[in-house]
């Protein structure tokens, strides 16, 4: 049976850049609802990392926070602290999916058979869009390379790619923030910049540049990557550029 209202509110969700998102990674439930409800008001998107907490759990989340929720469940091999089966950190986001979440994020590093069971879910619960990401915490490729991971994205049945690097050089910045003219050419969403203190530019600058969203540490919580700056400071630089 389609589920008219989940579609409206997914046709919703990625008609227009979502903005912020606030990044919450912490090892109790409870802390960790209570760091995103410090940082609703300066977010448009609120992340769980489940791969931080000692006992994930998806409905607390869910009943107790107001914004869009992305649940991401980071594998070691991709930089996340999840160090369990893949099987077993799939079925966390499958269980995100079934509480109807906005978003979830997937690793287009994960096997094809795991993938293909989570778009089997979406297909049921049409108002959660897929992330498929990539991540390189050394350095940023070739523009021929970061092509073809934005391909590879675009064909993976994503609704929205994310492809982030560690900038070593402005040259590194201005090569991922050019993604985002290619992926416009493909109307497809994407999430697209550089970690670190170099790179830092450019999670301001991707929002003016068409990017999806940027992600930002939250109120009185850590970091989730090199170069996170603060959701109030990243809302207060995006309004002095509003104004300016």
């Amino acid at each position: 049976m389609v589920n008219i209202q989940g579609e409206k509110r997914l046709t919703k969700l990625l008609a227009s850049p979502a903005g912020v998102c606030v990044s919450v990674a912490c090892e109790k439930v409870v802390q960790a609802i209570d760091i995103a409800k410090h940082s609703e008001e300066y977010a448009d998107v609120i992340e769980i990392r489940l791969d931080s907490l000692s006992h994930p759990e998806i409905e607390p989340f869910v009943k107790n926070l107001t914004k869009p929720l992305l649940f991401t469940n980071r594998p070691e091999w991709e930089g996340g602290s999840f160090p369990g089966p893949e099987a077993s950190r799939i079925n966390l986001l499958l269980q995100a999916v079934q509480h109807d979440c906005a978003l979830v994020d997937l690793e287009l590093k994960t096997a094809p058979e795991l993938r293909g069971e989570l778009l089997d879910v979406l297909l049921k619960h049409t108002q959660t869009a897929l992330i498929v990401s990539w991540h390189d915490f050394s350095g940023t490729p070739s523009s021929a390379e970061l092509g073809e991971i934005l391909q590879q994205q675009i064909e993976s049945g994503a609704h929205i790619g994310k492809i982030v690097t560690k900038a070593n050089d402005y040259k590194d910045v201005l090569r991922v923030l050019n993604l985002q003219a290619i992926a416009e050419d493909s109307n497809f969403p994407l999430i697209a910049f550089c970690m670190g203190p170099v790179g830092k530019i450019s999670r301001l600058a991707t929002i003016k540049l068409g990017g999806y969203m940027t992600y930002a540490a939250p109120e009185g919580g850590k970091e989730t990557a090199p170069g996170q700056i603060p959701v109030s400071d990243i809302r207060d630089m995006l309004s002095r550029f509003s104004a300016s």
